[in-house]
């Protein structure tokens, strides 16, 4: 996944016109390959205390704001996602707002909502704290939230790195190059990927001084905006955060419990005869060299199914869904896992065997918590009505190695319309409940431990199982 930071010089009181231009730096962002976009300490109000304290009621905003729709609009438009910082409205008549960030996700819905929980010298006249971790996943990487004088707390990005977050995203109002200097300091310290997003313009401290910027774990510097305190226009500084992905390998995947609701395998072919289904799950199965016990991969779980046809139903018209495999016996999937195994451990004689394990997970999962082998995952693709391909930017089933990281669904470098058709997709299933293993973008589940992590569920409802003898038929 690409993130930006995006920079631009927010006009004073102005929150409609603010969330214009935010939406504007969206669709922009978008166009680069980003699929989270970040915006500065408070920019939908521009950092004016003493404004804000003459009218909090008309300065601050809920998530579901009429000012804010031009943003929900563009996160559902183009599938990104946005941090908007501004003052939060917060409850009861007489209680003070907040310097919250609203985390809207790419179908343009709340995510979650983070208040700056340590205020700096006068904004404590002004705003009241909050007292909650900001945390969300999205695209398989587990953020962290912040704001500008958190960053001077280090538990708080210890505390985001024990969390299992991967990413940290700061928004700021920093008038300070050296306080810039530190996040680079802070990414190594806690090996986290940082962003900053940082105010320009002059506000109540005084003027900001950018730049917005980007660090790797090991504290160096990706990415920065180069426009300074008289912030004479917008800028997006982008970092490729795609090593920050939960993997299938991953400890807190299996830590995920499993309680098996019993719900059964059903064939695709006979339960949903409206969904297309591969030539190749309707005979000898599929997978990456097309073996498989006759039939076997064209079942899945029923809530699956029921959810696949949700999606179809919500596809714009002129396109459906074209499934391709959905259950796979857990020897067939040891034996994949294995053999992808071997590939790599051939390609890359100095890796160790837990680093191969690792990259192996990124195309194929581990046997003992395989999502196919539970029946709760399916890989597909969108076609037209008549069942004519469409660009999706690699062939199904493509490997890292071999589309050189194009199969990762949010990869940069894609055409417009393979973007534009991944997104249909991700959209149509997102709606229907099902999670997107980030490295394969037809790779979609439900109820299994990918799942339920993606969407911090409790426990997993489906566990690998045997489909019953003669049922494949």
């Amino acid at each position: 996944m690409i993130i930006a930071a995006a920079q631009f010089p927010s006009v004073p009181g102005d929150i409609a016109g603010n969330a214009a231009r935010m939406a504007g730096l969206v669709t922009e962002a978008a166009e680069r390959g980003a699929g989270l976009v970040v915006f500065a300490e408070l920019a939908l109000t521009h950092y004016d205390l003493s404004a804000i304290a003459a009218n909090p009621a008309g300065l601050s905003v809920l998530p579901d704001d009429p000012r804010l729709t031009p943003i929900r609009q563009a996160c559902r438009a183009t599938g990104v996602a946005a941090v908007v910082n501004g003052p939060g409205r917060g409850t009861g008549d007489d209680a003070r707002p907040t310097i919250a960030s609203f985390v809207y996700g790419p179908d343009g819905d709340l995510l979650t909502r983070y208040d700056k929980r340590h205020l700096f010298e006068t904004e404590n006249a002004v705003f009241a704290p909050g007292s909650a971790h900001g945390r969300f996943t999205l695209g398989g990487i587990r953020f962290a939230l912040a704001t500008c004088f958190d960053n001077s707390f280090p538990e708080v990005p210890k505390q985001a790195a024990a969390d299992g977050c991967r990413v940290y995203l700061s928004s700021a109002f920093h008038g300070d190059a050296e306080r810039v200097a530190r996040y680079g300091e802070l990414a190594r310290a806690h090996g986290l990927h940082v962003l900053l997003a940082n105010g320009i313009g002059v506000g109540s401290p005084g003027p900001a001084a950018g730049p917005s910027g980007c660090w790797l774990p090991s504290g160096e510097p990706v990415a920065a905006a180069s426009a300074g305190p008289d912030g004479a226009g917008a800028e997006l500084a982008l970092s490729d955060v795609r090593d920050a992905i939960t993997l299938m390998a991953d400890p807190a995947v299996a830590a995920v419990p499993v309680r098996e609701c019993g719900e059964p395998l059903v064939d695709v072919r006979t339960a949903a005869p409206g969904l297309l289904t591969d030539g190749s799950a309707a005979t000898d199965g599929a997978g990456p060299d097309g073996a498989g016990p006759d039939g076997a991969s064209a079942h899945l779980r029923e809530g699956v199914l029921r959810r696949l046809l949700a999606a179809q139903e919500a596809l714009p018209e002129g396109l459906r869904l074209r499934f391709v495999e959905g259950y796979r016996p857990p020897a067939l999937q040891r034996r994949y896992f294995t053999r992808y195994g071997d590939e790599l451990r051939a390609a890359h004689p100095d890796w160790d065997d837990a680093r191969v394990h690792r990259a192996a997970s990124r195309f194929v999962s581990p046997p003992e918590i395989a999502p196919h082998s539970a029946g709760g995952a399916v890989d597909l693709t969108l076609v037209t009505a008549d069942g004519g391909n469409v660009d999706m930017g690699t062939p199904l089933d493509a490997s890292p190695e071999e589309s050189g990281g194009a199969c990762y669904t949010s990869a940069p470098d894609l055409t417009p319309e393979a973007r534009a058709n991944r997104r249909i997709l991700s959209a149509a299933l997102r709606g229907a409940g099902l999670v997107n293993y980030p490295t394969e973008w037809w790779h979609w589940s439900y109820g299994d431990r990918y799942w339920a992590l993606a969407t911090g569920a409790e426990h997993a409802l489906y566990g690998p199982r045997e489909l019953a003898a003669g049922a494949e038929r």
